[in-house]
């Protein structure tokens, strides 16, 4: 084999394999081996689950279940040793600097999606699409409400960080790597909204819907390039649907503060998936893209200034 052969089977190699800008994996094979280490983690707790815990793995109304906190620990581990060893970044660099926004980011993006859920409900009751039922208290008690509280806002908390580590974190934000932002929008929200294809009552609506629900939760990343906001809705989307105004999260029947049964047309409500999958969500999340653009237009202007 003479040198020159060489020579173009290793770039051909370098330029499959390896990013033009530096040594370092293409944004591809960086994101396949993040899901290789991410499943080998997950399997590996999983096991250890199994042998020393004796319950049904799933959703708790009253306690974190196990494999919300599997898939915690399983995210973040996975997403540090890619960022160290794969992407030759800091885990913090995806967005996740502490700075002076960081608190009133987490605070505004939390109470944001409450808005949005109440004027939800209000809707749908004041159509007749909804049959509310009583509170909580009224049936378990004012203590056991407030322990289903703060066990569901403690397991969202979970949910809302590594989901955001991984879909408006590692994958968008390499995704952008490799290709630009209108595709890494895309294709991100795409596998964010198949990741909950096997939710209970999923359907083409709803993934549809969680497709827009991507977006939407991109847009504070957009905004601020920090994962605080995305974060801090992420959570009180969850929060707020469930725990407080009584609708399934992602089919994922959940303690509720407000008792009520969805009884209009699907294709609206959502019926037993939840908001996600009915058309009425997609106006809330209109709302709440322009209370974030609202939020942070100081911050774009500052940006603008200095780019």
């Amino acid at each position: 084999m003479t040198q020159q052969t060489q020579n173009n089977e290793r770039s051909l190699f370098q330029t499959v394999f390896l990013s033009p800008e530096e040594p370092r994996l293409r944004a591809g094979w960086r994101l396949l081996l993040h899901t290789l280490y991410y499943l080998a983690i997950t399997v590996t707790l999983t096991l250890g689950a199994l042998l020393f815990y004796r319950g049904e793995f799933g959703v708790n109304t009253t306690s974190i279940s196990p494999d919300i906190m599997i898939g915690f620990v399983s995210i973040l581990s996975a997403t540090y040793l890619a960022r160290r060893f794969l992407d030759y970044r800091s885990f913090s660099s995806l967005g996740l600097q502490i700075d002076r926004s960081t608190l009133s980011d987490l605070i505004v993006g939390f109470f944001i999606p409450g808005l949005l859920m109440a004027l939800i409900f209000l809707v749908e009751y004041a159509a007749g699409w909804t049959q509310f039922q009583g509170w909580s208290w009224q049936t378990v008690g004012i203590s056991q409400s407030a322990i289903g509280l703060l066990a569901g806002l403690s397991a969202f908390i979970m949910v809302g960080i590594s989901e955001e580590i991984l879909s408006r974190g590692y994958h968008l934000q390499n995704l952008i790597e490799g290709l630009n932002l209108h595709w890494a929008l895309f294709l991100s929200s795409s596998v964010f909204a198949l990741l909950h294809l096997f939710n209970p009552s999923s359907s083409l609506m709803s993934t549809l819907g969680l497709l827009a629900a991507g977006y939407f939760l991109a847009y504070g990343w957009v905004r601020t390039r920090k994962l605080w906001l995305p974060i801090g809705l992420h959570i009180g989307w969850n929060f707020f649907e469930g725990n407080v105004f009584g609708f399934h999260v992602s089919g994922i029947d959940t303690f509720r503060l407000l008792l009520h049964t969805p009884s209009g047309p699907e294709f609206i409500t959502g019926g037993p998936f939840g908001p996600e999958a009915g058309l009425i969500v997609l106006p809330a999340m209109l709302l709440g893209a322009w209370l974030v653009k609202l939020y942070t237009r100081d911050r774009v202007k500052i940006q603008s200034k200095n780019a």
